[in-house]
């Protein structure tokens, strides 16, 4: 667990770095093409991919596909706009844009402390996204809209993945999100060759922000209850405040810090609130 909230921390760190290095529609593309890449020369050596997955559940793939592109593709546009520690505290919403879809979709019951936590994180993603001029507020927004793609991709995995093999499961997911990320960018003219440099970083990046970070998240949830995974993962956003202050010199105004609060507390009373019978 550690050891992917380290790996967690970085994901929008690891995005601002990118930024300068290359276009960002064409570095989402690259590092996701990389990570499906070393994710299937695995599945085919170890002989556990199987090919006629992608083909049966090709609608399922292509639409949660679709989804993590949109939600990749913002967040690599949105770093340029917003802090990376403040992006990770926004990205949070996810959680209650799951608890919505499973309300909503899934017929989850919702406690009642599950509301006033989700009230609570409510408030600290307005008051983290109401910041003087137009480039903060932008940069919030996008990240919480991209929360909400991951959130209904979360939702769609849930109802109709679970008897999906990891393995298939995981390689079938990149391919498709890269295939989306391709369309994406080359109909937005934004596919450039990248530098010696960006490449270096793009391999760095596809190893541990996709193929070890999303392994570990895999596993730890398989071996924890969903209310201490999803509590662990609060320290995320902490860890990549720190990471952008050491890397990039960013500091945090005390609105921000309050609205970051709100939101880790009002995810941690979501999380510890959900049904015992459930």
């Amino acid at each position: 667990m550690a050891t992917l909230l380290l790996f967690d921390s970085l994901h929008f760190v690891f995005a601002r770095l990118l930024l300068p290095a290359i276009e960002p529609q064409a570095s989402a593309f690259y590092v996701m093409s990389i990570s499906m890449l070393e994710v299937g020369i695995f599945g085919v050596a170890t002989g556990r991919l199987h090919w006629v997955t992608g083909k049966r559940y090709l609608w399922f793939f292509a639409a949660i596909g679709a989804l993590v592109a949109v939600n990749m593709s913002i967040h690599y546009e949105a770093v340029a706009l917003i802090d990376p520690g403040m992006a990770s505290l926004l990205n949070q919403s996810a959680v209650l844009f799951n608890l919505a879809f499973g309300i909503l979709w899934l017929r989850d019951r919702l406690a009642p402390l599950q509301g006033v936590g989700a009230l609570i994180a409510l408030a600290g993603v307005i008051t983290i996204s109401f910041q003087p001029g137009d480039y903060l507020r932008l940069g919030a927004l996008l990240v919480v809209i991209a929360a909400l793609m991951y959130a209904a991709h979360n939702a769609l995995t849930k109802r109709y993945g679970g008897e999906i093999a990891f393995l298939d499961f995981f390689f079938f997911r990149l391919l498709a999100t890269a295939t989306s990320l391709m369309l994406i960018t080359v109909g937005r003219s934004a596919l450039v060759w990248p530098t010696p440099k960006a490449w270096g970083l793009m391999l760095l990046v596809a190893t541990v922000d996709i193929v070890l970070s999303r392994t570990l998240y895999y596993l730890a949830l398989r071996r924890l209850s969903i209310s201490t995974h999803t509590i662990a993962l609060t320290l995320s956003p902490v860890a990549a405040a720190i990471w952008a202050f050491v890397i990039f010199g960013s500091e945090p105004s005390m609105q921000q810090i309050l609205g970051g609060i709100a939101i880790l507390i009002g995810v941690a009373i979501v999380s510890l609130g959900r049904p015992s019978n459930r």
